[in-house]
């Protein structure tokens, strides 16, 4: 129905998710961010089992972004390998899938 995504990740810290968050607005990437934390990740890394508290944010964007997202993550973020997981989003209001395309730099208008 839509080309909007929900692009999840995770940072170690409040302070640079919202860094994430507003980078990612301010280029017109990402329509929204929302923050959600903390929360606690359990992983495998290096063969042991760690536990840490993170910050997820909740990306909206479109598959017309999803590069530049993923390629703006990589570069900011501070984990070597940060969680970067794109979900389709398949039905939701027009009105704000609307609103989301006329943030992502995807309209013109």
């Amino acid at each position: 129905m839509t080309e909007a995504l929900i692009v999840l990740t995770t940072a170690p810290s409040r302070d640079e998710a919202v860094s994430l968050a507003h980078k990612l607005v301010d280029e017109k990437i990402a329509a929204c961010v929302q923050i959600e934390g903390p929360i606690t990740s359990v992983y495998r890394w290096d063969g042991d089992l760690e536990s840490a508290e993170e910050w997820r944010c909740v990306v909206k964007t479109t598959r017309a972004q999803y590069d530049s997202v993923e390629t703006k993550l990589r570069s900011w973020h501070s984990y070597d390998v940060p969680q970067i997981i794109a979900v389709p989003i398949d039905c939701g209001s027009a009105q704000y899938l609307n609103w989301l395309l006329l943030n992502t730099g995807d309209d013109d208008g």
